[in-house]
């Protein structure tokens, strides 16, 4: 749960949020979300057993309508929410700071990842016309002809996996890989400064999981 909905904060939050209209469980979970601009969205876990307890206070009730029950606000509930209005008000505005500040977190990251993708993209054009290029073509050299079918090798043991008898394409594309690796390492390690250094709680840490999820997918999309 994010640290804005500690000390029962949550449980005055879905009185407001029943204030304005019945809602089942999962659409609640939805409104959060939204309001959280999709960088949080709480778990069944966290919201159905509020709800239960709010049910046993006397503060909400339910029907059930599809298969779901629909909690609506009693009375009761209006009253809590009255009586706690300054606290609503300043659970708002700490909502308000919190989702800015996922928010910012988010853009960094996704610039880190955008910086990140156009160095792999970099890297992998330069790779590709470094095999392609003859090695024994001099730089700026224009075309050359195809040279002649290579005579088929005696029988006998092939050689160790990625192993090569010559250095030129296999020498360079040892050099990118390693140089990928250690752009690799490097973004790995900034971003977890990045994220040490804002001391961020466990929804945010979630949040900036999907992120780095959301950008390895890219990746796969981009390599396929």
């Amino acid at each position: 749960m994010t640290a804005v909905f500690s000390h029962g904060r949550l449980r005055l939050y879905l009185l407001k949020l029943l204030d304005d209209g019945p809602k089942h469980g999962y659409e609640l979970i939805r409104l959060l979300e939204e309001r959280f601009l999709g960088l949080y969205a709480p778990s069944a876990g966290t919201i159905y057993p509020r709800l239960q307890r709010l049910e046993a206070d006397g503060l909400v009730t339910h029907t059930a309508a599809g298969g779901r029950k629909v909690y609506e606000i009693t009375e009761a509930g209006r009253a809590e929410l009255r009586q706690r209005a300054g606290e609503l008000t300043a659970l708002e505005s700490d909502i308000a700071a919190s989702v800015e500040d996922l928010s910012a977190l988010a853009g960094e990251i996704q610039n880190e990842v955008r910086g990140s993708v156009r160095d792999l993209k970099r890297e992998l054009r330069e790779a590709a016309r470094q095999t392609r290029r003859p090695r024994w073509a001099p730089p700026g050299a224009g075309p050359t002809p195809a040279p002649a079918p290579s005579p088929v090798p005696p029988a006998g043991p092939s050689p160790a996996f990625g192993a090569s008898s010559e250095a030129g394409p296999a020498s360079a594309s040892t050099a990118t890989l390693a140089e990928f690796d250690q752009r690799l390492a490097t973004f790995a390690v900034e971003v977890g400064a990045l994220v040490r250094a804002r001391r961020l709680s466990d929804s945010q840490l979630r949040t900036a999981i999907r992120l780095l999820d959301g950008a390895l997918d890219g990746l796969r999309r981009l390599l396929r």
